[in-house]
């Protein structure tokens, strides 16, 4: 078990909810912007789901700043959802509907980028799951033809690989790892080591580590402005915590459930971190600082379990990683809303509401186009989030037009207008949800309302026609999906067309 890293700023017991007040300060405001691994939408205190859920100083940021309690990502799969938000576009524009179709392209602009150019320091710490990975078949016969693929293994090198990596992508500092083994180009101490990096491997605790990267980065820049995207590792599996965090969580409860808490808690632990060492440093007040997750909790269904099952802490593999999405329907890897509604919060004391609670549908991309516009740079008309701020503001906020949000993953497409949504999946299941009455999606209203589904089906199709590939898909569930579906919602949709109005 690694041993816990030593705390290196005094925890204080609470930032206060009401900070002094004060004018905004000159200049560009500074971002940090933590994303979670697989973190539930029960999995934060502040929404009232679960009472054995502790994480005190994530509510705090919401209290804080604006808590989204409609907020979405765009795909129910780490990667692809990563590309979204680093690019603040559908990243099917460009191909990269799930792991498999990575990676990142080179011709798609970060914020990352964007942020250099204007004069950021920019740094990534912890996951980044963007570059080549080994089942990426198509780029490698499209790309590298001379590659060689094994049984559907893409047999990369590392050279190859490092052309995809975040120094390549518009970061300067990188802590780049997602548990024990890091590539770096600076030290926890804050001392710049070489610029193309080196790796390390350490013993201690991953979570913690991640913390202390980001506090080393911060430290190194806080005399300009800044962009740190801290992405932890948790509480995606393997499943680890050290005894300092499972000692919070006593009881009986499933020890997977014990150690995604304490997994939650370490990163917790890591957000009042960063909050306190902003405020030492005179930057609170006009940093953005973004917390969210890049799809919901995995739950298992697709190997015949249910979270009741008695899993060992350490079976390897994809499996319950102990997060929850109630009180939503599905999990990772489906367009239900367990799949793609997710913790999203937002803060930044100089300019946004405090305490706002926001019921409207926004998306991960919107964080985006949000920071992109806060740091004073034109507006991209290749993105697709809007800039939020209008609407966030402490005085003359305005009212957020409406819009459509979509989606497409594996054989799954689903669009959300208002309160409805229409999830296509496979050739023969169609539902459509009206989400303000019915969150979590039990009742298929397709045959009260074909009319309604009939126009987001339109919606959705207009919206497929302009991706890579185009199109709306077909075919059978695969494996994990045709599991899914019964799984989650019986025999819905079973039976009606998958084409309303066609």
């Amino acid at each position: 078990m690694p041993r816990a890293f030593p705390l290196l700023t005094a925890l204080p017991l609470a930032l206060s909810a009401c900070l002094p007040a004060a004018a905004a300060p000159p200049g560009k405001p500074s971002v940090v912007f933590i994303l979670a691994d697989d973190l539930g939408h029960a999995d934060i205190g502040i929404h009232k789901q679960r009472g054995d859920v502790k994480t005190p100083h994530i509510d705090q940021l919401a209290r804080d700043g604006v808590l989204f309690t409609d907020g979405h990502v765009t795909a129910p799969q780490c990667s692809p959802s990563r590309a979204g938000i680093m690019t603040g576009r559908y990243q099917q524009r460009f191909g990269f509907d799930n792991i498999t179709t990575g990676p990142l392209p080179l011709t798609e602009k970060t914020i990352a980028e964007r942020l250099r150019a204007a004069g950021y320091a920019t740094g990534m710490v912890g996951k980044w799951h963007l570059e080549p990975n080994h089942s990426c078949e198509d780029w490698a016969r499209r790309e590298h033809p001379e590659l060689a693929i094994i049984d559907g293994t893409v047999r990369l090198g590392e050279q190859l690989v490092l052309k995809y990596a975040p120094a390549r992508r518009g970061f300067d500092d990188f802590y780049w790892g997602e548990l024990q083994r890091h590539r770096r180009n600076y030290a926890l101490d804050g001392k710049s080591l070489t610029p193309e990096g080196g790796v390390s491997q350490t013993e201690d605790y991953h979570i913690d580590v991640q913390t202390e990267a980001g506090l080393a980065f911060i430290r190194r820049h806080a005399g300009k402005p800044f962009f740190l995207y801290l992405a932890y590792h948790a509480p995606h599996v393997p499943l680890i915590a050290t005894q300092k965090y499972l000692d919070r969580f006593p009881g009986d409860m499933p020890e997977r459930r014990r150690t995604a808490l304490a997994m939650i808690a370490a990163m917790d632990d890591g957000v009042v971190r960063m909050r306190a060492l902003l405020e030492e440093k005179g930057l609170l007040e006009n940093t953005i600082f973004v917390f969210t997750s890049d799809n919901g909790a995995p739950l298992g269904a697709h190997q015949n379990r249910t979270m009741e099952d008695v899993l060992p802490v350490d079976k390897p593999g994809p499996a319950w990683d102990g997060s929850r999405n109630d009180p939503l329907n599905g999990e990772k890897g489906m367009l239900a809303e367990g799949g793609i509604r997710v913790p999203f919060i937002i803060s930044w004391p100089a300019r946004m509401a405090r305490g706002l609670v926001f019921t409207k549908p926004v998306i991960s991309l919107d964080a985006t186009a949000t920071i992109h516009a806060a740091a004073g740079l034109p507006p991209e008309p290749g993105y697709d989030g809007i800039d939020l701020l209008p609407y966030l503001t402490k005085t003359e906020a305005v009212e957020m037009p409406a819009r459509d949000l979509f989606w497409r993953f594996w054989t799954q497409a689903a669009v959300r207008s208002g309160d409805w949504k229409y999830i296509t999946a496979g050739t023969d299941r169609a539902m459509l949800f009206n989400l303000k009455d019915d969150i979590g999606e039990t009742r298929n209203l397709i045959a009260e309302h074909p009319e309604v589904a009939a126009d987001l089906r339109r919606k959705l199709a207009a919206w497929a026609d302009q991706l890579q590939p185009a199109g709306i898909p077909s075919g059978p569930l695969d494996e994990q999906e045709a599991k899914w579906y019964p799984q989650y919602f019986g025999k819905t949709g079973k039976n009606r067309t998958a084409n309303p109005g066609e």
